[in-house]
């Protein structure tokens, strides 16, 4: 095992490599240089190069390639932040400032929902809301319930045009699979219902604070306590989920 001293010097040989690839804006594919080269070029070890080296994989910067030697790569952001959330849902703490990360995210995104969107993405945002309507008054526990709910925001946040924005989301939702959330109760379901109405024809009518409004007060439990880590990994609804007693009381 890497000594402290090996470690530090790694993660500074990792810095000085990632800064040099900024710099020189290195293409996805474009060879960087061997091992060996590395080494000699920095003056270190081999030992703390293959350390530089591994962890730079690890984060998808570089890809070793059998006799060819260090390729740059550039790394999905999404694919990180999917991989390294799991190991956060056991702490409430972690579980809160996801659950902000994705407030901020959809708040933030719903102005460029409304000035970006198409009239047939918006017509399919109403026919969401028509189906989740049902299933809320019909049986609001179902699992088409939440299934529902994700399309409904994932379909907003697909709106804004971003890859990035729309990725990211359904990164967050995969990780409040793992949260639980009550039951609904009936007034819970009709607050739901008009709620998602309101949002819909706010997008629908290009009225971008009404809109900011409303997805703030969708997400506005998110705001009030961490939701609870589920040990059989029950499903989350997505904002409503989060504390629906809470929310609620407000």
């Amino acid at each position: 095992m890497p000594n402290t001293r090996t470690l530090s010097q790694a993660s500074e040989l990792a810095r000085r490599v990632r800064e040099r690839i900024q710099l020189e804006r290195l293409e996805d594919g474009a060879f960087f240089m061997t091992e060996a080269q590395l080494a000699e070029e920095y003056g270190v070890s081999r030992t703390v190069t293959r350390e530089a080296v591994s962890r730079l994989q690890a984060l998808g910067i570089l890809e070793g390639r059998k006799r060819k030697g260090l390729v740059v790569r550039h790394p999905d952001p999404l694919s990180l932040l999917s991989k390294s959330l799991p190991s956060l849902v056991s702490c409430p703490d972690n579980l809160r400032d996801i659950a902000l990360l994705r407030y901020a995210v959809e708040v933030g995104a719903i102005e460029l929902a409304v000035r970006a969107a198409s009239d047939v993405q918006i017509e399919r945002l109403g026919e969401i809301v028509s189906e989740m309507e049902m299933f809320l008054r019909a049986d609001p526990d179902s699992p088409t319930v939440i299934d529902l709910d994700l399309r409904f925001h994932a379909q907003i946040l697909t709106m804004t045009g971003s890859k990035l924005i729309a990725g990211l989301q359904q990164v967050l939702v995969q990780f409040f699979t793992l949260v639980q959330h009550p039951s609904i109760a009936p007034a819970d379901a009709e607050r739901m219902c008009w709620e998602h109405r309101e949002l819909y024809r706010a997008i629908r009518d290009r009225d971008v604070e009404r809109a900011r409004a409303m997805i703030r007060l969708q997400f506005r439990s998110s705001l009030i306590e961490p939701p609870a880590a589920s040990a059989e990994g029950t499903r989350s609804s997505g904002p409503h989920a989060d504390s629906r007693t809470s929310a609620t009381s407000q």
